[in-house]
């Protein structure tokens, strides 16, 4: 579940105790069983825990039969943002589209400001996409370009 908040010390113990003795028995432990195991001195304390964990999307209870825990695995959720990822083939086509539009401009006697700009947003995408050392390589053909452009 997305809204899920982080069991404490305990709890990660209960969830980890029910989500062995499922994979050990097929079906979930009877809250005799999770008292026993787990040192709790009543039925009412398991009660409590585990009615806590389904309250916080740790577990879930099927139509309030018995033996009906299951333990709710939480989403992976990724460490960074999947951004300036760039396939190599979309990082050798985007370099390459690059290279195409310098050699298109620099044959021209005269390129005109709005074509440079083309230029300028292509190597701020190369920029953004972490490919700096296709940045650097455009950078004396950009100054050339300028030169001619009379920037």
């Amino acid at each position: 579940m997305a809204d899920t908040i982080r069991p404490t010390k305990k709890q990660k113990e209960l969830l980890d105790f029910i989500e062995a003795f499922i994979k050990q028995h097929g079906y979930s432990p009877s809250y005799r069983e999770i008292m026993a195991s787990l040192n709790y001195t009543s039925v009412a304390t398991v009660a409590l825990h585990v009615n806590n964990l389904i309250a916080r999307g740790h577990l879930k209870k099927r139509d309030h039969s018995a033996r009906s825990l299951e333990v709710v695995q939480a989403e992976e959720k990724p460490t960074s943002l999947p951004t300036n990822q760039v396939k190599e083939a979309e990082e050798k086509w985007l370099v390459e589209k690059t290279d195409y539009l310098f050699k298109t401009l620099e044959k021209m006697p005269h390129p005109l400001a709005q074509q440079l700009d083309e230029l300028y947003v292509m190597i701020g995408a190369l920029r953004v996409l972490g490919l700096e050392g296709a940045v650097q390589s455009f950078i004396p053909r950009l100054s050339e370009l300028k030169k001619k452009l009379g920037k």
